[in-house]
């Protein structure tokens, strides 16, 4: 079968940066130095380029987990130019196109199942897409956002203007313009190129799958310190609604802290997040499964009561989970409409009760899981 047309800018911008920052920037290190100001730019404007990917054009527009300030989505507008992936609109299509049809090679832009190399950097080398490229019928609702269009319109002299200007203007602020453009020009753009296309690869490959199996992404937490959070992948790909990917506090997920602060900023609203109780639910599912097929290969002479107690209580399980997140949204509300007294108490009452009984069940849950463990 014979292979689509090489794309040849992209093919000489990938390996012109790739070289220059293994080979250049070491070389003007070694003749001339850095200093702790390149160190310092070449951070700072690495995770402005890496964060206007994945809280701009990810989690803004690709899946409109949350609404954003005109002045913000501006910004982001220019740093997603800055990390030169193409315009929001086309980015944009190209992730739902993937959620949609995650996996199947045949339709899926980046598809994991087709190695890392592809799902890394090798489908931008080809023409792979064709006569599709510029079919932005899925993204539609972003045709109608004038900083989405304007952005699309003047991508190229945006990305040009950014990526020479930032570093142009900081070496002429600290006296360095050579290497300031090796630094925050070139290295950061590379760096900035292979964090984000490790979640299209290593977060297909590296890591597990606590919510679901039914794609390849996985979560891992080594990977989010280097994508701003993005590496909790198999989170996102069962609730790609939700503005987070990290959903515990202690999951690094800097994009998830940077839209939550800007919301008392008054610069985000609406943040959506998935109810716990379908989170807890989609854990529950995938360590339900994994448990009867641990029971299926042990080929137990009792096999069929055990997978009978093994539903009961996970049926049990729901049930719990179920009550305790109603009782405490029906407190939320009670807390909200200004309740009496009397009535928060009682609804704390019922929630207490619940969440022991939750807890009590939880333990139930996992001894009968590590029995088979």
């Amino acid at each position: 079968m014979k292979k689509p047309p090489i794309l040849w800018t992209n093919v000489l911008v990938f390996t012109l940066t790739f070289v220059i920052a293994l080979i250049g920037v070491p070389a003007y290190g070694y003749y001339y130095g850095f200093s702790s100001v390149h160190l310092i730019a070449t951070i700072l404007t690495l995770g402005y380029a890496g964060m206007s990917i994945t809280v701009g054009y990810h989690r803004l527009w690709a899946h409109k987990t949350y609404d954003a300030h005109p002045f913000l989505q501006f910004i982001l507008a220019l740093g997603g130019a800055f990390a030169l992936q193409n315009s929001a609109l086309h980015w944009s299509s190209d992730h739902r196109i993937h959620h949609k049809f995650v996996d199947q090679n045949d339709k899926d832009p980046y598809s994991a199942k087709k190695g890392f190399w592809f799902s890394h950097i090798g489908w931008m080398l080809r023409d792979y897409q064709g006569n599709s490229y510029s079919d932005y019928s899925n993204v539609r609702d972003l045709q109608k956002n004038k900083i989405v269009m304007w952005q699309h319109r003047h991508y190229l002299l945006l990305s040009i203007l950014m990526n020479f200007g930032i570093p142009i203007v900081l070496g002429i602020i600290f006296n360095d313009i050579w290497g300031m453009l090796l630094t925050v020009g070139v290295l950061r753009l590379v760096l900035s190129h292979h964090f984000t296309f490790f979640i299209n690869s290593l977060a297909h490959i590296w890591g597990s799958q606590p919510y679901t199996d039914k794609n390849t992404a996985r979560d891992n937490g080594l990977l989010a310190l280097l994508t701003y959070g993005e590496g909790y992948h198999n989170y996102h790909h069962i609730f790609e609604t939700d503005y987070r990917n990290g959903i515990r506090w202690y999951h690094f997920d800097p994009s998830k802290w940077f839209i939550k602060t800007a919301s008392y900023l008054g610069l985000t609203s609406n943040l959506r997040k998935v109810p716990e109780d379908k989170i807890a639910a989609a854990k529950l599912t995938m360590q339900k499964y994994k448990t009867e097929s641990k029971l299926t290969s042990l080929e137990l002479p009792d096999h069929h009561e055990i997978m009978a107690k093994l539903e009961a209580e996970y049926e049990l399980m729901i049930e719990k989970i179920k009550s305790y997140s109603q009782a405490k949204r029906q407190l939320l509300a009670a807390k909200k409409q200004k309740a009496s007294e009397a009535v928060i108490s009682e609804l704390q009452h019922t929630m207490q009760q619940l969440k022991q009984q939750l807890a009590k069940q939880q333990t139930q849950w996992q001894q009968i899981r590590m029995q088979y463990a």
